[in-house]
């Protein structure tokens, strides 16, 4: 049985360092992806401070297809280009947002979030299979730690995909 510990009283650094390796542990021997994001959208929001919703987009017929989250209700599908989720995408590249109301397109899923970070998934062989997208309810909540150590966890997941 897997047991989280108690992240509260680290670091930003440590937090994500400590983090990644539960989520490594948690996932090593599951093969199913959806309990591996299931299981990572939860223990990211519920070890990240100030949080509102942290999940997945999956890469289904040329879309992205919600997935495992954690927050409340999400937009479904999301196109290429489109909100910080599909520009993410479109590009490969992490997108992180100070404040969304001020970002071209920005798609208001959840009106309580204020700032984004989104990390593309890919494969070995630079195939995107899905992005892992983290909102906070407060302005300009990410910075360069935020950044760095989601993506060493996307790292872990898209592993697992």
């Amino acid at each position: 049985m897997f047991a989280t510990s108690d992240l509260s009283a680290l670091s930003k650094a440590e937090l994500y360092r400590e983090l990644a390796r539960q989520i490594e542990a948690l996932v090593q021997d599951e093969t199913d992806p959806i309990a591996n994001m299931a299981n990572c959208a939860s223990l990211i929001f519920n070890s990240v401070p100030r949080l509102n919703w942290a999940g997945f987009y999956l890469l289904k017929g040329g879309e992205l297809v919600l997935g495992p989250f954690q927050g409340r209700p999400a937009c479904v599908r999301i196109a290429f280009g489109r909100g910080v989720v599909g520009t993410a995408a479109e590009k490969r590249t992490t997108i992180r947002v100070a404040d969304v109301n001020e970002f071209p397109g920005h798609i208001a899923c959840d009106t309580a979030s204020k700032s984004e970070i989104v990390i593309p998934l890919t494969s070995d062989d630079s195939h995107l299979l899905g992005v892992l997208d983290v909102d906070s309810p407060e302005l300009d909540r990410f910075d360069a730690e935020d950044e760095a150590g989601l993506k060493a966890i996307g790292k872990v997941i898209a592993a697992k995909l």
